[in-house]
This record gives C-alpha cells, structure tokens and sequence, in this order.
C-alpha cells in the first residue's frame, strides 16, 4: 500500500511541476499492471485506485504538456518482459492514456527497474530535459 501511494504522489507531484515549468514539459507515467495489483486496500482492488488516481492526475495537465504512458505486467501472464510503450509522450494525450489504463488486464510480474529505464530512453533524456 505505501509502494502505492508513493506511485501516485510521485506521479502527482512531477505533473504538478510541470504546470509550474519547473521540470520539462514531456513525461511518461509508468503504471505497474502486474498480478499484484488485484490485492485489496480497504475492500477495493489496487487497479481502481490506480487507475482512479490517474484520471485525477491527468484532469491537472495542462493540454499542451507532452504525456506519455507506459505500462508492464499487463499483457503475459509471469512474464519480466511484459513492458510497453502504449502512448508516446504527445500533448492532448490524456484521455488515450485513461482509455488505455482502464482497458488492462492486469496479470503479469513487475519489471519496474527495466520499466523506467525504457521510459528514461523513450524520453531521449541524455538529448533533452525529462
């Protein structure tokens, strides 16, 4: 649950600084859909608040910020590799990525490390600000 709750104060705050132009206009939120997440908090799945969690982070954005999405655990059942790049980071991108979250089965393990590595390199971030 504090992996969790982390997650979205992380993702919140980024957002919040963008709005800021505090940090680069271009991110990528990464969402953990692997197996784990049908484990319960207070009787509701983790995926429903995580996905709710993402739908209010995003209603923040401003429409010109360059928002990307990925996600892993969500297409192969077991599987480390299961990582995908499911929005590139574009403006207007938010309601394609609350399409794409609310759409996933969430079924397989957590390969965060590679997860945010491939997301560092979808942002070209030795190139640019990400």
């Amino acid at each position: 649950m504090a992996g969790l709750i982390r997650s979205v104060a992380a993702a919140a705050f980024l957002l919040s600084m963008t709005s800021f132009g505090f940090a680069a206009n271009k991110v990528i939120i990464i969402l953990d859909a692997s197996g784990s997440m049908w484990a319960q908090i207070d009787g509701k799945p983790k995926l429903e608040i995580a996905r709710e969690s993402l739908r209010t982070v995003l209603q923040s954005v401003p429409a010109d910020d360059e928002i990307g999405f990925m996600a892993y655990g969500h297409r192969t059942k077991g599987s480390c590799d299961d990582i995908e790049l499911i929005v590139p980071p574009q403006a207007g991108s938010a309601s394609a990525i609350s399409a794409a979250a609310d759409s996933m089965k969430f079924l397989g393990k957590t390969p965060l490390t590679a997860a945010v590595k491939q997301a560092a390199e979808a942002l070209k971030y030795t190139e640019d600000k990400a």
